[in-house]
């Protein structure tokens, strides 16, 4: 769930994972240690102390060590590499930045990253952790865990059968994943009818594009339907084109969905934004000082006096929440559908010399108008639910419906921005 990184190369986008809570007093390990014992030994006697703050307490983890290493019943689980990884999950996770500031190995690097360019092999889930259990963001378009009937908001309470409740955020994610082709289980509940159901899904190899769009007529007014599906490095110039072709067919009004949308990087969120704004900023980040810092809408924007609706929901997210606050504090269209997801960090991203990461929350982001997002989410103007049997109708799906099936369709938000751009 992601809260957005910056844009530059060494800081990617992030979508929120899971993990759960672990060890507090292990500063030193996490500055110094990698491989065992023997390589923070040696990184102390080369000068580099613990430091001052963790000086009373550093021993108190070797304690621990040394009793897991003296006592613990499976040796074969005594893995120095896995067990410093976890100590360094346990005290990112006891800064209580819960699922945003945390801990990636090196196959986890190369997996974020697999996931930003819009290629990779999995079910097309994307994950968040709310009251200790890993819940749906949002299931990707076409995907094999959308066509299995994954939903936003859906709890993993299982996943080949192994109670999630017991399970660290990277044996979740190891276990989710895998070869294409191979099937993992999933047993889900869904809190909108508190009904459980188990699913298989095949994993594939999934190509996502950032932006699906599609174009009609509705009582004489031409429309345009824009998805962004995640804020991946390409997202922006596909809304370009998109946008280009709408404008090339004169449409009328744009309809830009969000649902379902996870987030990604944060210069796409700006850039995005700024498609739709003529000026002022996109949002404001505030850092560990207090000092707000603007971001402000780029020039050049395609959209920018288009009538236009956005569309989101409970898996809107990250930076797909920053564009859709942007829009509606600077009042360029309505929000229909349901509040968004909440997040509202923007990481920071440090390599250790393993090629894993640490991710730091290092500002909050806000509104223009200076709202906070994180754990709040953005409440719609225009709130309209959708039943709980009901999925989004995407553009994807559009483009064999007549007008009239479109209107008719059970996606009442989808509908609302109709009627607002062609009443």
């Amino acid at each position: 769930m992601t809260g957005a990184r910056r844009p530059l190369a060494w800081l990617r986008a992030m979508r929120s994972r899971w993990w759960r809570a672990g060890g507090v007093l292990l500063a030193a390990l996490a500055l110094y240690a990698f491989g065992g014992v023997t390589g923070w030994v040696l990184a102390s006697s080369n000068g580099r102390n613990e430091p001052a703050a963790a000086q009373a307490d550093a021993p108190l983890l070797w304690q621990a060590w040394r009793l897991a290493e003296t006592h613990y019943v499976n040796t074969a689980a005594l893995q120095p590499k896995q067990m410093i990884y976890g100590a360094i999950s346990g005290m990112l996770s006891a800064l209580g930045d819960t699922d945003h500031t945390r801990f990636l190995t090196p196959e986890e690097v190369k997996q974020e990253n697999s996931d930003l360019s819009g290629h990779f092999v999995g079910i097309g889930v994307q994950v968040d952790f709310k009251d200790g259990r890993p819940v749906v963001v949002a299931p990707l378009p076409n995907s094999p865990a959308q066509h299995a009937g994954l939903r936003a908001g859906d709890v993993i309470l299982a996943v080949n059968n192994k109670d999630t409740a017991q399970m660290s955020q990277t044996e979740v994610a190891a276990a989710i994943r895998g070869p294409t082709g191979t099937s993992v289980q999933l047993l889900l509940l869904r809190p909108s009818t508190q009904s459980t159901f188990s699913v298989t899904i095949q994993r594939a190899s999934i190509v996502q594009a950032a932006v699906i769009s599609d174009r009609f007529t509705v009582h004489g007014t031409s429309l345009v339907d824009i998805h962004i599906t995640q804020f991946s490095a390409n997202a922006d110039a596909e809304l370009r084109k998109a946008l280009q072709t709408a404008n090339q067919g004169h449409v009328q009004g744009i309809i830009l969905d969000l649902r379902d949308n996870p987030g990604g990087l944060l210069d796409q969120a700006i850039s995005i934004s700024s498609e739709f704004l003529s000026g002022g900023n996109v949002l404001l980040e505030e850092g560990r000082n207090g000092v707000k810092q603007p971001d402000p809408v780029k020039p050049g924007g395609l959209a920018t006096k288009t009538p236009l609706v956005v569309l989101i929901n409970q898996g809107t997210a990250s930076a797909a929440e920053i564009t859709a606050g942007a829009i509606e504090d600077h009042q360029r269209g309505p929000l229909v559908g349901a509040t968004t997801f909440g997040t509202g960090t923007v990481l920071n991203n440090y390599s250790l010399s393993d090629g894993s990461e640490v991710l730091l929350g290092t500002e909050e982001w806000l509104t223009p108008n200076g709202t906070l997002i994180w754990h709040h989410g953005i409440v719609p103007t225009q709130p309209v639910a959708l039943p709980a049997n009901v999925a989004p109708l995407y553009p994807d799906a559009e483009e064999n419906l007549t007008e009239q099936q479109i209107l008719q369709s059970s996606d009442a938000q989808l509908v609302k921005a109709i009627q607002d751009l062609a009443p």
